[in-house]
């Protein structure tokens, strides 16, 4: 069964019934934030556009819109199960998790350098660990196994950079745990101010974090932008100002530091929601105006037009960067059962792979990340059929944050699942 988010075998509409519940405003599952905490860390956009104004002038960067059609989306979204694989492509989402007992690469109770607590499960109450003992099989790929020295030799001289939501987050900081094996790295170099990567006065955290390897001079990264989209200050005199959140613009971030990334991952998804919109100040855009489409004002239908959106650019911008590798993570599945986060639903589970094991499918269970993605040079990172087995692997009721009766069955536990998209990035890196 998939999530909520990505219902299988379904038109685009019918798969974007304005639910309004691409995520539920999880105010206390690890996502949560209050309303002033969403205001500092999720307008970083605006912030770092301010900070680079100047540069942004002198480098030439246009803030062009891309003329993408939202029947042109639904169109590709409704056919995108119906384009067979290439002959003898391999694919890395069809295949099976295996017992390996070489797993985890790293301890659950160390890597206090990069893993956030909220996210460390050996931190908390739980007591059942044997999800972390499994690896994704890929039934026709050969998957070259992880080492951190084969990584980074792979990686010399090269920038990797995750930019989305807090799953996007996850998966960096799983990356960064899994190249040192969890052990104290005190060479590697803190280099996000190069990349304006600083705490604003007044917010909870950094826009993001880069770090240096310097044995390799590999830098790793994370932006923060959950929707993926340029936020603009409608008043940048106004400390309180709404945002416009141009849906056919990507995030300045990407634009402006795309020359000095080697290899992209991109996600969005579980921010598209009007409780979040509302508490950001985030008013959508298109063409440089107010939406007026109503069909595209839709939740669902925005989200995945600026999914479409990111993609294209994006794919537009690989001749100008030869040797650039982009890829788009498919959605992250969500497996609350008898309700949300905030009316009662869980995710209680702690056996392994009781729902299955393997994956047969040839598609995506991601038909939007799959259509948005098909005929551009842009690669899936196809995760969501293959981590909607993994159900047993979320914070549940352990999150340090979370009040009591709420469950977290949105991020998942670290050493765990996102491990595992990272084996399947650095196997087509």
């Amino acid at each position: 069964m998939l999530s909520p988010e990505t219902p299988p075998n379904s038109g685009y509409f019918d798969q974007l019934k304005p639910k309004e519940e691409y995520s539920s405003n999880r105010g206390a599952t690890g996502d949560t934030v209050s309303k002033e905490m969403h205001h500092d860390t999720e307008n970083t956009e605006a912030h770092l556009e301010q900070v680079l104004l100047d540069e942004k002038a002198s480098t030439g960067i246009s803030p062009s819109p891309l003329h993408i059609k939202l029947d042109d989306v639904v169109e590709n979204a409704k056919v995108s199960g119906a384009v067979p694989l290439k002959k003898k492509e391999c694919n890395y989402a069809k295949g099976k998790w295996v017992a390996d007992k070489r797993r985890p690469l790293y301890s659950g109770f160390g890597c206090k350098q990069w893993l956030s607590e909220m996210w460390a499960c050996r931190l908390t109450q739980r007591t059942d660990f044997s999800f972390e003992s499994y690896r994704w099989q890929p039934e026709t790929c050969k998957m070259p196994e992880f080492k951190g020295s084969a990584f980074l030799n792979k990686m010399q001289h090269k920038t990797l950079a995750f930019i989305g939501d807090s799953l996007g987050r996850q998966q960096f900081q799983s990356m960064m745990c899994m190249i040192t094996g969890g052990i104290e790295a005190p060479e590697v170099e803190d280099v996000g101010r190069s990349y304006g990567l600083l705490k604003a006065r007044g917010a909870i955290r950094p826009d993001g974090w880069a770090y240096r390897f310097p044995q390799t001079n590999t830098t790793v990264l994370y932006y923060w932008s959950a929707s993926l989209c340029e936020l603009e200050p409608l008043n940048r005199t106004d400390p309180s100002t709404h945002y416009a959140m141009h849906l056919d613009r990507p995030a300045f971030f990407l634009k402006h530091f795309l020359h000095r990334f080697d290899v992209v991952v991109l996600n969005t998804g579980h921010h598209w929601n009007r409780g979040k919109l509302t508490a950001n100040h985030w008013e959508m855009y298109v063409g440089a105006k107010p939406i007026a489409d109503r069909k595209l004002a839709q939740i669902a239908n925005a989200r995945n037009f600026t999914v479409y959106s990111v993609v294209k650019w994006l794919d537009t911008q690989l001749p100008l960067h030869p040797g650039l590798k982009a890829f788009y993570r498919s959605i992250s599945p969500r497996h609350f059962v008898n309700g949300d986060w905030n009316t009662g639903g869980s995710c209680d589970n702690t056996t392994p792979l009781a729902g299955g094991s393997e994956i047969t499918q040839d598609h995506s269970s991601d038909e939007v990340a799959e259509g948005a993605t098909m005929g551009t040079k842009i690669k899936l990172l196809d995760i969501t059929a293959l981590s909607q087995l993994r159900d047993e692997s979320h914070i549940s009721k352990y999150s340090m944050k979370a009040s009591s009766g709420v469950h977290d069955c949105l991020h998942w536990c670290l050493p765990g699942v996102p491990d595992a998209w990272n084996d399947l990035l650095f196997a087509q890196i």
